[in-house]
């Protein structure tokens, strides 16, 4: 008995001590800025720069399945997968556009151009450059999953057509954390807005 609770204390020991390095990791982590143009009460407006990303284009499917051979790829390009074996700093969000063929996305650290960056391994990876765009963006908690990004696309779908906002159907989920974070998870539904907004 003394030995099993011993193994139990280590184990929550090592755990509270992943979700602390987790926590503070975020902060050094660069973030895919934004502007916030007009708040409302369960969404907000948003304006973002143009941005470079690296992509990968994936068959549509369960969500779970499809992010993480997604996240994969791509973090395999990040870790050194490249024809320089060259670390690329890890950025937040994880964008993933929500259509019949998925594409996830890694925004590329602000201070490195599509010509310094390495050539992938894998032909799957593309760069893309996003011009500025304006999006509706609502915000939920916890581990997304197919369902609760069902509810949240209608919900904000049915918002914007409540407040006569017209949108492009181009939406995505952002996912902010970590697999390993347990707490603070952030995950968002955006949609581009029409150039009329």
């Amino acid at each position: 008995m003394k030995i099993i609770l011993i193994f139990v204390g280590v184990l929550v020991v090592v755990f509270a001590g992943v979700q602390i390095f987790a926590i503070k990791s975020q902060h050094n982590i660069e973030m895919y800025s934004y502007d916030i143009i007009k708040q409302y009460e369960n969404f907000e407006i948003r304006r973002y720069k143009p941005t470079l990303f690296t992509t990968v284009k994936l068959s549509s499917g369960d969500y779970k399945k499809t992010s993480r051979k997604g996240f994969s790829v791509l973090a395999g390009y990040i870790f050194g997968d490249n024809d320089r074996n060259e670390k690329i700093a890890m950025t937040s969000p994880v964008a993933m556009t929500l259509e019949d063929s998925m594409t996830m996305m890694f925004m590329v650290p602000k201070k490195l151009s599509k010509a310094e960056l390495p050539i992938p391994n894998q032909s799957l990876i593309k760069f893309r450059e996003k011009p500025e765009k304006i999006v509706a963006a609502i915000r939920f908690n916890g581990w997304a999953n197919d369902k609760k990004i069902k509810r949240f696309k209608n919900q904000l779908k049915t918002t914007l057509e409540s407040w006569g906002i017209s949108h492009t159907n181009k939406f995505q989920i952002l996912g902010y954390n970590a697999p390993y974070e347990f707490f603070n998870r952030r995950n968002e539904i955006i949609v581009e807005l029409d150039e009329d907004f």
